[in-house]
């Protein structure tokens, strides 16, 4: 999103199944305000605003998936806004490379997380581009992550990190 000032904010990062684009079911929506970017590969099922109240209004299954998608997805907010309230921004980026990895438990060693720049990072997490490159250069001291040929291996480890500081 980007504020009439001109200053550009991630708000969230989808994953496979999520929903993109519900603001536009909102009658007060305005066109083009939010845009979204892919940062990996993927496909994208593009319906019409018609379209989605129609299958609302007629598929039960529809319904249940989609309310139960806006009830997750209030969950997430209430917990980035949490977040960006009583958690250090170190913290913040450590939650954002864990669900950019996959990891949720320890039960997996660890994975890749898709190439973001420390840019990019930044606006997701809500500081400067030099404090992520601060964050990240510590991470790797820690073990936490780990740069395989080029690309930033997310340890389980960092689950530790994120729930005991």
């Amino acid at each position: 999103m980007v504020s009439d000032q001109g200053k550009e904010a991630i708000l969230e990062l989808a994953v496979s199944g999520d929903f993109i684009g519900e603001r536009a079911l909102a009658r007060s929506y305005v066109s083009r305000e939010i845009t979204a970017t892919a940062i990996t590969d993927c496909v994208l099922l593009r319906m019409e605003v018609k379209e989605i109240w129609r299958r609302l209004r007629k598929e039960e299954s529809f319904l249940h998936w989609f309310v139960s998608f806006l009830l997750y997805r209030n969950r997430q907010l209430q917990e980035s806004l949490a977040d960006q309230l009583f958690n250090q921004s170190e913290k913040r980026l450590a939650k954002i490379l864990l669900s950019l990895a996959g990891l949720r438990n320890k039960e997996t060693p660890g994975a890749v997380a898709p190439k973001l720049t420390h840019q990019t990072l930044a606006e997701i997490v809500g500081t400067t581009r030099p404090r992520i490159s601060f964050f990240m250069n510590r991470f790797k001291k820690l073990g936490l992550i780990e740069y395989k040929r080029k690309e930033l291996y997310v340890n389980n480890t960092l689950l530790d990190f994120v729930l005991h500081g």
